[in-house]
């Protein structure tokens, strides 16, 4: 099957040993998302935009550097409810660039250059810097993905696992924690391997289609759906699903009449607390599929085929391999007949 051939190439780029690296050499320079930056000595205060560089640094045994969060998709990751608890939110969603700058920190990681970048809601990456504040983005916003095409970018390339893991590698480079690093990405890189063995041995159906549905400005309006190559599109192409959306966005609007011809087997919705837009409340949406006169005569929501996932799980974060596993848990759970 296809998601067999996904693991087996998968295995063979993963290291029989992860070798520890050498602490960090300050000054240390690095390429972020096409920037040089560089750091004297490693930060010791810090501000994140974005949820998924929260907590991977928290991971990373680091949340004593974090002066103050943003942009939250859902609840933070149940080890870490007790640190967050005593760490500042600046903003459920975008802070301000003063509320930022007024923590002083020495660096700012972000998750997505929608914030931070060429034309960032909160600042420019160059606004940080003249005042003598690092910023980095994680790489998998900016690698294989062209962030100037507007909205929420558009995919060049598959994205993988890889650019999560060069994310946490480089972090722990410029904190000087390569152990944590090297142990947090094997430990993923395992749980992603052990994922799609298992859904290996359920034996599903061949053929089988899905949409993934993030959010909808309003009940009216074409849904935000997942793009081929994003990381909704990685965890279906690992487990041989097809993408009924082949648009290279990453989160294209598609009209409902178009994906209810197109008629997938599976519909994942995003759960989220975030309330930017009606459809992101996860009640809307199931009443929406079960009650608008077009979805609800989609073989999945007739048979019973929705799926809930974690939304920050839909984005391209280490909890896309929370997604994968929660994927594979609930395969099992539905009856693929037409």
């Amino acid at each position: 099957m296809k998601f067999a051939r996904h693991l087996l190439a998968m295995l063979s780029i993963i290291p029989a040993s992860h070798a520890l690296s050498d602490g960090t050499n300050y000054p240390l320079t690095l390429t972020n998302c096409g920037m040089e930056i560089g750091f004297p000595s490693a930060p010791q205060s810090t501000v994140t935009v974005g949820q998924s560089a929260t907590e991977i640094l928290y991971a990373l045994g680091l949340a004593e550097r974090v002066a103050g969060t943003s942009v939250w998709f859902t609840p933070v990751l149940p080890e870490f409810r007790e640190v967050n608890a005593g760490i500042e939110r600046l903003a459920d969603n975008d802070p301000s660039f003063e509320a930022v700058v007024n923590r002083r920190p020495e660096l700012v990681a972000a998750q997505y250059e929608w914030h931070i970048g060429p034309t960032g809601s909160v600042a420019t990456r160059e606004q940080f810097h003249e005042l003598g504040i690092a910023t980095y983005v994680m790489p998998a916003d900016c690698d294989t993905k062209d962030n100037s095409t507007g909205g929420d970018g558009t995919r060049t390339a598959a994205f993988s696992p890889e650019a999560v893991y060069k994310g946490i590698r480089e972090l722990a480079t410029i904190f000087d924690v390569q152990e944590a690093g090297q142990a947090l990405v094997a430990d993923l890189e395992a749980r992603e391997a052990t994922a799609i063995a298992a859904a290996e041995a359920l034996e599903l159906p061949e053929e089988l289609s899905a949409v993934f549905w993030f959010s909808s400005p309003d009940r009216s309006a074409d849904p935000y759906v997942a793009g081929r190559l994003g990381a909704p599109g990685y965890m279906m192409d690992a487990l041989g699903i097809r993408n009924v959306v082949e648009s290279d966005e990453e989160w294209p609007t598609v009209g409902w009449e178009s994906i209810a011809r197109a008629d997938p087997d599976i519909i994942v919705v995003a759960s989220m607390d975030r309330r930017r837009y009606p459809a992101d409340d996860i009640a809307e949406k199931l009443d929406f599929l079960h009650s608008d006169p077009v979805t609800r005569e989609m073989s999945a929501v007739r048979n019973g085929r929705i799926i809930e996932m974690d939304a920050h799980a839909m984005s391209a974060t280490m909890r896309t391999l929370v997604g994968l596993e929660a994927l594979v848990d609930a395969l099992p759970t539905l009856a693929f007949h037409r």
